[in-house]
């Protein structure tokens, strides 16, 4: 049975970051993500996730300014260094936290090297952490131009080109309606390759429930493919967390 996940750089907001690890539980969730964990302290984190029970699963290989700033290195033609550098300590606080994934950002670029560089660069981070869950995320062309993974054919190319046994795909459910619509059609072919899932409502990523996205009907998709990894909330609610949490009481988590 999938397991529900909070992200709590979207969720839980209104409270300040120690806090929002039991409100994460008492809603119901048992696991968190965090983004980029990178400005707080990791003892703190960890002592959050302990003291409410909860599994830390996901974080971001770090870039040095979000706001306005890029959005990861992985395929950018002279800026292996700088890979190698923050996602050595993204690897540090994923160890420290027992986060079960770690999700690396490609980055903006359409330089002609970039396919290699990218590949060349998930190849290192693959043997630098064998024993680390590595993810690779298609995101959408109308929320982030210019971002070099923004198709899952061809993220499904690049993991069959690294052919690491430890990467996989990172399917967000948001993301994969404003590319291609079908999003069930899309599990379908990519679902072998999937190690964790994040959904929000279409449009304006709010809560996942409503909207263009059957979630529903995606939930029996994911439950009938087998999958039994975690499913993180990465949402901006509408108002104020607690209040759109209704959806999950509409639907459940996919299951048995």
């Amino acid at each position: 049975m999938a397991r529900f996940a909070a992200n709590l750089t979207y969720l839980f907001t209104e409270l300040p970051m120690e806090r929002r690890f039991e409100a994460a539980r008492e809603a119901g969730f048992e696991g968190v993500e965090i983004l980029f964990p990178y400005d707080f302290a990791v003892a703190e984190i960890r002592q959050g996730c302990r003291a409410a029970g909860l599994d830390f699963v996901a974080l971001n290989t770090p870039p040095p300014n979000w706001a306005g700033g890029p959005r990861g290195f992985a395929a950018e033609p002279g800026r292996e260094a700088r890979f190698r550098h923050d996602f050595d300590r993204a690897l540090r606080f994923a160890e420290a936290l027992q986060a079960r994934h770690i999700h690396i950002m490609a980055g903006k670029t359409d330089d002609p090297r970039a396919e290699g560089v990218f590949v060349d660069n998930l190849r290192w981070a693959a043997a630098r952490a064998p024993h680390a869950s590595l993810v690779i995320e298609p995101v959408n062309p109308t929320d982030l131009p210019g971002y070099f993974l923004a198709d899952f054919d061809h993220a499904r190319a690049v993991i069959d080109a690294v052919a690491a046994p430890n990467l996989g795909l990172l399917f967000d459910a948001y993301h994969a309606h404003m590319i291609a619509r079908d999003i069930e059609a899309l599990w379908a072919v990519h679902h072998p390759f999937v190690r964790h899932v994040q959904i929000a409502g279409a449009p304006g990523r709010h809560e996942p429930r409503g909207g263009e996205i059957d979630y529903p009907a995606f939930f029996r998709a994911v439950d009938a493919s087998g999958y039994r990894g975690w499913v993180s909330a990465e949402y901006s609610p509408r108002t104020t967390t607690e209040a759109g949490l209704r959806w999950i009481e509409g639907q459940p988590a996919p299951g048995p």
